[in-house]
């Protein structure tokens, strides 16, 4: 959860807070998960949508993601939006019943990364579902509020809950400069690659190839605009990319 995901007693007399912790290799359990107490500029958020991530998976058949270690039972959950319920005395800039998407990641707001608008390198982030940060697959969660973004009436909450994947592909079109002149080839046409090929498209690019095993996703990708789909085979030694380059570089 919010707040460095230190649970604490919540005797406030609402409703019992609930979450899907991850108790083991392949087992959730859905257990009571306190709140922290409600600080001057931190929300209480309903969760309504959370997507499910690799990381997450990632933990629940290995308990480990990288470097990260699942030790003890934690909640998952990062991509999320909800509904203010409660606001800190001092939130100005929301009030209950708004809709919002959550920046999942806290960072320490101090160190030379976050002073130059760059707080996803902070060297202290807090991050849900990241050991030994809680997540947010949960009733409710308490979050900083200048890290709950106010949603569009034309945004859903799932679309709001997908908006922290999708920084991800707009990210990387900022990082390769995608502009009208950039053609763009996208290997995987899962979900980063997909939200990657609209940012791309959404940055201009005039041409976009996307690459895969799987033919439904590859079907996916094309029904969401990919100019071109190419099928590559699982077998390592088959020479399938010629005809992509040669394809690609028309």
């Amino acid at each position: 959860m919010g707040k460095g995901g230190m649970s604490v007693d919540d005797d406030h007399g609402e409703e019992q807070n609930m979450a899907a912790w991850l108790v083991a290799i392949n087992t959730l359990k859905i257990q009571p998960f306190n709140l922290p107490p409600l600080g001057p500029h931190d929300v209480r958020v309903r969760m309504k949508a959370v997507g499910i991530c690799g990381s997450d998976v990632h933990y629940l058949k290995t308990l480990r993601c990288a470097h990260f270690v699942v030790e003890e039972p934690m909640v998952i959950g990062h991509e999320c939006a909800g509904i203010i319920e409660e606001v800190g005395s001092e939130v100005k800039a929301l009030v209950p019943g708004d809709r919002v998407a959550i920046e999942p990641g806290i960072s320490c707001w101090r160190c030379d990364h976050c002073k130059q608008g760059r707080y996803n390198l902070c060297p202290d982030m807090k991050f849900f579902a990241t050991p030994p940060v809680h997540g947010s697959l949960a009733n409710q969660i308490v979050h900083p509020a200048d890290l709950c973004f106010k949603l569009p009436d034309n945004v859903s909450l799932e679309e709001g809950a997908m908006c922290e994947p999708l920084s991800v592909g707009v990210h990387a079109c900022r990082r390769a400069e995608i502009g009208p002149e950039t053609k763009v080839l996208i290997m995987g046409a899962g979900p980063i690659g997909l939200v990657t090929m609209l940012a791309a498209r959404a940055f201009g690019a005039p041409r976009i190839v996307i690459v895969d095993v799987d033919d439904h996703r590859l079907s996916v990708a094309k029904s969401l605009g990919a100019d071109d789909i190419v099928k590559v085979s699982t077998n390592s030694q088959a020479c399938i990319f010629d005809s992509l380059v040669l394809e690609f570089e028309r």
